[in-house]
């Protein structure tokens, strides 16, 4: 099988494996695992950061940001395509009581005056604007990735208006492998940042929030509050430092991958619009003689399975998983059908 549904799916490497056998281990909500210090303490320097805390998930690092940003009838501000509103439950309402303002960017990047625009007056009628949320890469963007100056006047805005700034960086490494940015610069403009080291990292768990200590010491309150504290989880940790030490400058395979299997799609009579394929994401249109679902069952016949997100567009997702071999296999069934 050949998994293109998603860089969820990907099963740690043996040297990985091997990295959590070996993992000291401890009760973490005591404080006391090495493994998962380490990792906090790693995610925090990487990015210039004062302090972290590791998650089991992608939503519940973006959730418990939320919620310590923002107090109940705020309201978030964030592009319609976010992971933040369209895939994490009504979180947003459920866990901090906000509101949320959607608005609608460039393949789910907002713009500087889009936000300026966007912030409520200080009006009784009105929810208090207090939060503005990003996403690079962004997903349903087909993983677009931010212009770093873009961020920078983004965070002008929210300096001015008494914003904070939070990221949702599920796939941030593979935004910083293709604009050839730093860890740093993010931790100089953003309040706080979720990285997830299951995806194209290739980790089998878990997320790490990064802030300052203030801002952290409250989160892992939260985190307890969610049902976020894994014990002796160090295991997971382990996998999440090798992968910071040994996958991330691999992530430019994935997006060479993904560019060779884009040049195949484009040759096919039942190929419409292509978002712009700029990481890992490949997001197209199906149209003429198959419904994207009908395309996505052809594939699977074959061995090889995309998701259908709407009866028209088919999503592909390359990662750890994906092989030379398996790239060549996949281009070459595209070109039977």
């Amino acid at each position: 099988m050949i998994d293109y549904r998603s860089d969820t799916v990907t099963r740690p490497t043996p040297a990985m494996l091997e990295a959590m056998m070996r993992a000291p281990i401890g009760d973490d909500v005591f404080g006391e695992d090495p493994s998962i210090n380490q990792l906090e303490a790693m995610s925090a320097s990487l990015f210039g950061m004062e302090s972290a805390v590791f998650c089991p998930s992608g939503t519940m690092t973006n959730q418990i940001a939320i919620k310590c940003h923002t107090q109940p009838g705020d309201e978030v501000i964030c592009d319609r395509l976010s992971h933040i509103y369209q895939y994490e439950g009504g979180g947003i309402a459920f866990n901090s009581g906000a509101s949320v303002r959607l608005l609608e960017g460039n393949r789910g990047r907002l713009t500087a005056d889009q936000v300026r625009e966007s912030i409520n007056p200080d009006d009784v009628h009105k929810p208090a604007s207090t939060l503005v949320s990003l996403e690079n890469t962004a997903n349903r963007g087909g993983g677009s990735c931010y212009d770093f100056a873009d961020i920078q006047s983004i965070k002008e805005v929210c300096l001015q208006n008494n914003l904070r700034l939070h990221l949702d960086g599920a796939r941030l490494f593979n935004a910083l492998v293709a604009k050839n940015e730093t860890c740093r610069q993010y931790g100089e403009v953003f309040d706080s940042i979720s990285i997830c080291l299951s995806k194209g990292l290739g980790t089998p768990v878990g997320s790490v929030l990064i802030g300052n200590r203030p801002f952290i010491k409250k989160a892992r309150r939260i985190r307890k509050v969610f049902g976020g504290g894994m014990r002796q989880a160090g295991i997971l940790a382990a996998a999440g430092i090798y992968a910071l030490e040994h996958h991330v400058s691999r992530l430019a395979e994935d997006h060479r991958h993904a560019q060779e299997i884009l040049a195949a799609i484009r040759t096919k009579d039942f190929t419409g619009d292509i978002l712009p394929v700029e990481t890992n994401i490949i997001i197209f249109e199906v149209r003429g003689r198959f419904t994207a679902p009908e395309l996505a069952a052809r594939c699977k016949e074959a061995g090889i399975f995309v998701m259908a997100i709407s009866p028209t567009q088919i999503r592909m997702v390359v990662h750890l998983d994906i092989s030379p071999a398996a790239v060549a296999q996949t281009i070459a069934f595209l070109n039977s059908i």
